[in-house]
């Protein structure tokens, strides 16, 4: 506790209890006095607490009946100092008891049983108040079974203990604007009353600054800049903070809780859950007050002549209790005056040592410090040598970048002729896949034709054959012609001998030349069955019709 012990006084204070063991009435006032009353502003109350608690847990509770572990008990042993009445010894009542389980049951998610408290408070009607053990064992075995997930739990003690104990109203990473490099950081955000803390991390081993809540100090939003969003600002007297929340509903939230403190700070109240305490405490001694108010005037009619006698004793021994503080604190004065000579001699024998070893320390420090600056010039020059070799780098880099640019134009150019030349060869496989396929058509006409061409060759042959056949029936028949034109001058030389004139061939009248006309022309006529071609038949009809006209004009 950063107090330093007073032997002697220790001593002075328990002289008279050299016999027995240590009463309450000597050691409360011991540690009231002259332990807790000299505590500066940077003490630790947790830690007093814990060394408290060492002390005195081992041979009160049974660790191996608890479904909680020792860190969770000691937060609640916290718990209990914090809800506990301000008397000694401590107890807490059930009213109490009942809001910090409620708070547990909150923070633990399950619903409050009001039943299961009420048949609890039913068992131990007798008493209407619990120890900080009886608290620990209600938590830890009875209240809570065996099925109840203790990691749960635990987390459950350890939100309530950070509520209550520590104070701390809100809690949660944030990003915050520096003072210096104007840059943002993440950060573990911690409300209290009085100040927002940040630290490294949400383990709290590494504070980063305060942020000192007071009367002055004020919280608006702000719009989003700087590629942040869901910004506040906190304006102080010397300095303002920019703080960038996760969402909108967290900033807000951030917002409300800041408000509420220096809202709270502006009236002069304490923190919300002091407040509350305090409020029910009150409410609980005004009950009391109320109930005992009958009973205590029944009670000061009867001991009205006793409160006389006790009187009267009761100063006579505030006197002789006063002579005998009297006594006892001269003699602590004459011994306090003494340990101060002493304390003042020594203080100046050590200050001439440290002198001395100061001024040792200062012919040290100045030949460092020449060390130093030599070592900061040496420096120097290698920053002008690394900047002119960064230089160097810098330039090689933008040539480098040039090159890499100039290479990538290229393949950009490769990969369009390459794609043109696909595209190029893509046309030639169609044109060459079309030119096949024409190719096959061609082939196949080509061989109809000169399937075609075979058949009309065939049938030229056979009409050639047929042509020749009919050329030598017409020769035949001419031959024939030439003997019939023969015998038709034969006869008309006869007739014209045995006559003397050529008569005209009278109608309806039948003479021999018709006869014969007739008889020539049933022996044609089967020839022209063996002239197919219309051409043919038509020449040799003409060429007949000639024939017979000439013989009836004969």
């Amino acid at each position: 506790m950063k107090i330093p012990h007073d032997p002697l006084t220790f001593e002075e204070h328990f002289k008279e209890d050299d016999k027995g063991p240590l009463s309450n009435e000597g050691y409360m006032p011991y540690l009231n006095r002259y332990i807790l009353d000299k505590v500066q502003e940077d003490f630790d109350v947790l830690e007093f607490y814990r060394m408290c608690w060492t002390l005195c847990y081992k041979k009160n509770i049974h660790p191996h009946r608890l479904i909680i572990s020792d860190a969770d008990a000691f937060k609640v042993w916290c718990i209990f100092n914090f809800l506990s009445e301000d008397k000694y010894p401590l107890v807490i009542v059930f009213e109490e008891v009942e809001y910090f389980l409620r708070k547990l049951t909150e923070a633990m998610g399950i619903g409050w049983c009001e039943e299961k408290f009420t048949d609890y408070r039913m068992q131990h009607s007798a008493k209407s108040c619990l120890t900080v053990w009886e608290l620990i064992e209600l938590v830890g075995v009875i209240y809570f079974s065996n099925d109840v997930d203790r990691q749960i739990l635990s987390m459950s003690i350890n939100e309530v203990f950070s509520e209550l104990i520590l104070d701390i109203l809100k809690q949660g990473y944030m990003m915050k604007k520096g003072h210096k490099r104007k840059n943002w950081m993440e950060r573990w955000f911690v409300l209290r009353p009085t100040s927002l803390t940040y630290y490294v991390c949400e383990d709290l081993t590494e504070k980063k600054g305060d942020i000192v809540l007071d009367q002055s100090c004020c919280v608006e939003s702000l719009l989003d800049k700087d590629g942040k969003k869901c910004l506040f600002i906190i304006k102080c007297l010397d300095k303002s903070f920019e703080i960038s929340a996760s969402d909108k509903k967290k900033k807000q939230e951030w917002i409300q809780a800041i408000q509420t403190c220096i809202q709270l700070l502006r009236l002069g109240l304490l923190s919300p859950h002091r407040e509350a305490r305090l409020r029910r405490r009150e409410l609980r001694q005004k009950q009391q007050l109320d109930e005992q108010h009958l009973t205590e005037r029944m009670k000061n009619l009867q001991a009205a002549n006793e409160a006389k006698q006790r009187q009267l004793e009761d100063m006579r021994l505030k006197m002789e209790e006063a002579k005998a503080k009297a006594e006892l604190e001269e003699l602590r004065r004459k011994k306090k005056q003494s340990d101060l000579q002493d304390r003042y001699r020594l203080d100046l024998e050590r200050e001439k040592m440290v002198r001395q070893e100061m001024e040792e320390q200062m012919a040290q420090k100045s030949s460092e410090l020449d060390q130093y600056l030599q070592r900061v010039r040496e420096l120097e020059d290698m920053y002008h040598r690394l900047q002119e070799a960064l230089e160097d780098e810098r330039q090689a880099k933008q040539d480098e970048e040039a090159m890499r640019k100039l290479q990538a134009r290229l393949l950009e150019e490769e990969a369009a002729k390459r794609t043109e030349l696909e595209q190029i060869y893509l046309k030639q496989k169609r044109t060459l896949t079309q030119t096949e396929a024409e190719k096959e058509e061609l082939m196949a006409e080509q061989l109809a034709k000169e399937r075609e061409l075979q058949a009309a060759s065939q049938q030229l042959d056979r009409l050639e054959k047929e042509r020749q056949g009919a050329l030598e029936q017409y020769q035949e028949v001419s031959r024939k012609l030439e003997r019939a034109a023969n015998k038709t001058k034969t006869w008309k030389d006869k007739v014209a001998k045995h006559e003397g004139l050529v008569r005209l061939i009278q109608p309806g009248r039948i003479n021999s030349f018709t006869l014969l006309a007739v008889r020539v022309c049933r022996e044609l006529t089967p020839t022209m069955a063996f002239c197919r071609s219309e051409v043919k038949k038509q020449c040799f009809s003409l060429w007949l019709t000639s024939v017979c006209a000439v013989w009836f004009r004969s």
